[in-house]
């Protein structure tokens, strides 16, 4: 018995010794009664003088809190703390040396430890990597829509163009999208409603994909598509056999990203504007790629919205132009090279006379210093897509409202009656806008009632909650005028919905009017309807006196054109108020 006592007693030595874990037996103060050779190889490096006597001597260094712990554990036995992970640093003094440590403490009794040394250099390596690996995939991820971002988008379009020549085969595309108005959205509705509006965006895309597309974060080549930055979204299409196959897919996508968006209070329509650019049409890295498509939205955009355009380098030029204009602008709304023209409205008397003082349209100009005066429509959309627009628009309206009032003062009944000012549709949507116009006709003393606010056919008609803003806006007691009528936008069976005071023939319409009949009736039914409804009309672009006669026939209630006066500066035009009346004839 005693004999199978002492080889059990040896095998169990053995094992201590062989043991590919360190193993320590210590008196409560650190003191080694027993270590194996595993513990001694672990411990070694970290002691200076080669001395293993103290356990926690020899761990001071890396493990101070050791002691404490062993001190503040006072059950008689138990576990003192468990895979303590301890980084080496400049402790561990050789290349092989473990760079952690991983140390479990068991209280034996009173008197005894027992110590569990490991190396957990592999293992917290391994850790390391899989948590890089996880916020390398976590920072190429959109966390709203799930989607791959601008990050993961670059390194795909990277390595894809990349590709040996051989291995590119039908070549890829990308498309480039837009939402046309989520600023008014956020604006109007909040930005929850924004949120929720993209989320349903990125769905619509992955079902639109064919099914076997990928939207992932890219591990090799594929179709990819992904949401780069607020509203905008890149689809990447590999293996296109033709420009049509990129076309078609663009045409499906604009169709499915136009149908309303059901959120829970209101069916919100965002169409988007598409820019498509082919790989093989690419000289440079994956940013120009992203580029070019991202300027062939802008055109689409430009064009109207909702549809699609194709890059071509004569885009890429007229990009930078803009570019340069929209610095130049910025220069002239400081310097005050902006100021403001007003052409006449006349009233069409019955006795076929003209009253001169009816009203004034404002128009802004810029006179530059080197291209001289620079027209609204080179400029008024480069305002509109950098934010410009309404620092311009508070600009008209101040200067304007300033110029009227003192011609109150200066010509008594010859000074006009009525002002009126543009709006585009992203001052329309810019929060605040009817307090600042409430705010500058107090500060010079204008009441609501001379000011008439004139946005375009397609605007005024858009959806329900552009004519909330409108209403908004004719609560201040102003008036509203629907410019351009006659563009097909609209049609005069909705006119009673838009919340206006007057419609304005548009010139493509008027100019016509002496020669087609089809644009006389027209003319004579647009008046008809908005007289029904107490509106009044404006003819614009009156050129001859017979485009005069034909609108004065027809019941239009006011003209306006180079007929009768070209725009002027204020100073101008109060020559031209002051003159004798000889336009009756």
């Amino acid at each position: 018995m005693a004999s199978e006592t002492s080889d059990s007693y040896e095998t169990l030595i053995q094992f201590l010794y062989r043991a590919p874990i360190g193993l320590v037996q210590s008196t409560m103060t650190g003191a080694v009664e027993m270590l194996n050779p595993m513990a001694a190889q672990l411990l070694m490096p970290l002691s200076s003088e080669g001395n293993l006597d103290n356990l926690f001597v020899v761990l001071d260094a890396v493990a101070p809190q050791l002691r404490l712990l062993v001190a503040d554990f006072d059950a008689p036995m138990g576990v003192v703390c468990d895979g303590l992970r301890i980084a080496l640093g400049a402790a561990s003094t050789t290349r092989t040396a473990p760079q952690v440590l991983s140390i479990s403490l068991l209280k034996v009794d009173g008197a005894r430890l027992m110590v569990v040394l490991a190396d957990a250099t592999l293992e917290a390596q391994r850790e390391e990597q899989e948590r890089n690996r996880g916020l390398h995939d976590a920072a190429r991820i959109d966390h709203l829509t799930q989607m791959p971002n601008r990050a993961a988008v670059r390194e795909q379009l990277q390595r894809m163009m990349a590709r040996p020549p051989g291995e590119i085969g039908l070549g890829f595309a990308v498309l480039f999208m837009n939402c046309d108005r989520f600023k008014q959205i956020n604006d109007t509705l909040g930005h929850a409603a924004g949120d929720t509006v993209l989320a349903m965006m990125a769905e619509r895309l992955r079902s639109t994909l064919r099914p076997q597309d990928c939207i992932s974060v890219p591990c090799g080549y594929g179709q990819v598509a992904a949401r780069i930055g607020g509203d905008e979204f890149v689809v990447i299409l590999d293996g296109m056999r033709r420009l049509d196959d990129v076309q078609s897919v663009a045409l499906r996508m604009l169709d499915v990203l136009a149908v309303p968006y059901g959120t829970e209070h209101y069916d919100i329509t965002c169409n988007v504007s598409i820019g498509v650019a082919m790989a093989s049409q690419t000289t440079g890295n994956a940013d120009v790629l992203l580029q070019n498509a991202s300027i062939a939205m802008v055109e689409a955009k430009r064009a109207g919205g909702a549809r699609h355009a194709i890059f071509d380098p004569g885009m890429r030029e007229r990009a930078e132009q803009r570019g340069g204009t929209e610095a130049e602008l910025r220069k002239a709304l400081v310097e005050r090279e902006l100021f403001v023209v007003y052409q006449p409205v006349l009233a069409l008397l019955p006795d076929g006379g003209v009253d001169r003082s009816a009203g004034v349209e404002a128009l802004v100009r810029w006179r530059h210093p080197v291209r001289g005066i620079v027209p609204p429509v080179e400029f008024i959309g480069v305002a509109e897509a950098s934010g410009l627009i309404g620092a311009l628009g508070d600009f008209v309206l101040e200067t304007a409202c300033g110029d009227f009032m003192q011609w109150q003062r200066d010509l008594g009944t010859l000074a006009p009656r009525l002002l009126a000012v543009n709006l585009s549709r992203a001052q329309l949507a810019e929060a605040g806008l009817k307090v600042r116009v409430a705010q500058i006709l107090a500060s010079v003393g204008m009441t609501a009632a001379q000011l008439q606010l004139e946005v375009t056919e397609s605007l005024a008609a858009q959806d329900e909650r552009m004519r909330e803003h409108l209403a908004a806006l004719k609560s201040l007691g102003l008036k509203l005028a629907l410019d351009d009528f006659g563009t097909g936008y609209s049609s005069l069976s909705c006119l009673h919905l838009l919340p206006v005071d007057t419609v304005k023939l548009d010139r493509s319409v008027v100019s016509q009017s002496d020669t087609s009949a089809h644009h006389r009736v027209l003319i004579e039914a647009t008046v008809r309807v908005a007289h029904s409804l107490g509106m009044d009309t404006v003819a614009e672009g009156i050129e001859t006196t017979a485009q005069a006669e034909v609108v004065r026939r027809m019941g239009c209630d006011k003209a306006q054109g180079y007929l009768f006066s070209k725009p002027l500066v204020s100073d101008d035009l109060v020559c031209w108020l002051q003159q004798v009346d000889t336009l009756a004839a």
